[in-house]
């Protein structure tokens, strides 16, 4: 590890769900000197040592490196969600958003690039065995969340080639959450109207357990300080897997909550959500279960040892924090991550 006593870092996504925990934890380290945070709309929100920038990656107007000169790193978290039913305009701003990104971040001369993948980069993998870095990231091609994160791997690939002189480092966290996320993303996958009261324990009278369903989750906090550790770092490159103990399943979610888990065969369970989907009740795709239920567990020993990195919160804590969210309409001052009680 180094000091990097005075490091000037832009964030773009800056008041998502990631962009607000990495700019917040970045405002406190004594080592960064400034920070220009990106997004389409300038916030209320406003850090210590933060200015805004508005600008929308996806239209291709803004002169993005301009924004970048003089930067020591370019955290990249811009990433679109929705709308779920058109990929080609989640394909603009996600993937043709991080070409422009890239080239200037290249053009700018900006030694370090730090980009948020994700374990939805990762191709169908085994249940039973947790994968490192190297397993392929070919994503599940019929999701387009899976396939934008997996052709931005090779995108970054070429990147490298063509750009030695670039510290790049890949984040690929598996699902993330925080208090304050808990609206932006019931919209996000549940839509607009769901009520957060329904995530109450006694609203429940069981929870689906569908064969495969398994999932690791982080806190967002935790994956901001992994991002920090790796702006100060002069080593670490490549990619780094991001997630907190133990698993998440049905099982263990009905014991945290005292709900029964009641076994739901996969067909029913996507054929459901296949037709609230296909009659827009809901934004989460069916495509998006497929891929997740195909996920590896992720071995997160490399960020670990070679960044230093521990998670402060256990995946029950994650997911307790985060129910409570719900309940109580947590949100933010900025546009995307606004708090609002449904029900």
């Amino acid at each position: 590890m180094t000091s990097a006593v005075g490091s000037r870092v832009v964030v773009t996504g800056a008041t998502g769900n990631v962009g607000t925990s990495v700019v917040r934890v970045l405002s406190e380290d004594p080592g960064i000197k400034s920070i220009r945070g990106i997004a389409r709309r300038t916030p209320a929100w406003s850090p210590p040592k933060t200015e805004w920038s508005a600008v929308d990656l996806a239209s291709g107007t803004a002169n993005l490196a301009e924004r970048f000169e003089g930067a020591d790193a370019v955290i990249h978290l811009a990433w679109a969600f929705q709308p779920t039913h058109d990929p080609a305009t989640t394909w603009r701003t996600n993937v043709l958003g991080s070409d422009r990104v890239f080239e200037a971040v290249a053009a700018a001369r900006v030694p370090v690039l730090v980009h948020a993948s994700s374990v939805g980069a990762y191709s169908p993998g085994p249940r039973d065995q947790a994968v490192d870095e190297s397993w392929p990231t070919h994503g599940w091609p019929d999701a387009a969340y899976c396939r934008e994160k997996a052709y931005l791997e090779r995108t970054l690939d070429i990147f490298e080639r063509d750009h030695p002189e670039v510290r790049v480092v890949r984040m690929r966290p598996g699902f993330l959450f925080k208090w304050e996320s808990a609206s932006e993303q019931r919209r996000i996958f549940g839509g607009r109207f769901l009520p957060g009261p329904l995530a109450r324990p006694e609203m429940l009278p069981f929870l689906p357990d569908v064969p495969g369903l398994r999932m690791q989750v982080l806190h967002t906090d935790d994956a901001a300080e992994a991002y920090r550790l790796a702006v100060h770092s002069e080593t670490a490159r490549g990619a780094y897997n991001l997630a907190a103990d133990p698993p998440v399943d049905a099982s263990m979610l009905g014991e945290m909550v005292g709900t029964r888990a009641v076994r739901l065969p996969r067909a029913a369970a996507r054929s459901a959500l296949a037709a609230a989907w296909g009659l827009r009740l809901v934004p989460a795709s069916p495509h998006l279960f497929d891929a997740v239920l195909r996920l590896p567990l992720m071995d997160c020993t490399r960020a670990r040892t070679e960044l230093g990195w521990r998670p402060r919160y256990t995946a029950e804590e994650v997911l307790r924090e985060f129910l409570d969210g719900l309940q109580r309409g947590g949100g933010m001052e900025t546009e995307p991550m606004r708090g609002r009680k449904v029900g």
